[in-house]
């Protein structure tokens, strides 16, 4: 099972603090999962505090996806709607949300995470809906793909950020 209960406070708490940073070392995570290609590839998927980051290595290379708070201060930039950088793509949505569909979306998340193995989720105390998820896929002609959900509950209502992001060296 690939959905564990942190005993954390998250640090990240609103889509806007939220940052990219490519390529720097991999910070400390809360939570992780490595999921091996077929072709000798992995990918490792890490819960920060209601953030991601995630490593990618194959044929050689190596790619550091870090979507966070800590993300500009460390050289990277507020995340933005889209972002390309030779095999990497990037998209991003904030959505609000109220507090029955924020739950909603949590319960659904957690769900995937307890019933399938290429699922991580991260919960974090204080609200049912403050959670990190992740899943990936091996792409058929090489590297990977990922999403990720962050959910941010605020009172009654709450933002979920989304990413969807692939690699091919």
């Amino acid at each position: 099972m690939s959905l564990h209960q942190l005993d954390v406070q998250p640090r990240d708490v609103s889509a806007a603090a939220l940052g990219l940073l490519l390529d720097g070392p991999p910070p400390a995570t809360l939570a992780r999962l490595r999921l091996p290609g077929a072709d000798g590839s992995s990918i490792t998927l890490g819960v920060l505090g209601a953030s991601h980051v995630v490593t990618v290595e194959t044929g050689g290379h190596r790619l550091t996806e870090e979507v966070s708070c800590d993300a500009v201060g460390a050289g990277g930039r507020p995340l933005p709607r889209a972002a390309r950088s030779g095999g990497y793509r990037l998209t991003s949505e904030v959505t609000a949300t109220d507090h029955r569909d924020l739950d909603a979306t949590a319960d659904r998340l957690r769900a995937l995470a307890a019933a399938d193995p290429t699922w991580l989720c991260g919960t974090f105390p204080g609200s049912a809906g403050a959670l990190t998820a992740m899943t990936a896929q091996p792409l058929a002609g090489g590297g990977w793909a990922w999403q990720t959900w962050h959910l941010y509950p605020a009172g009654t209502s709450g933002e979920v950020v989304t990413t969807r992001s692939r690699w091919t060296p």
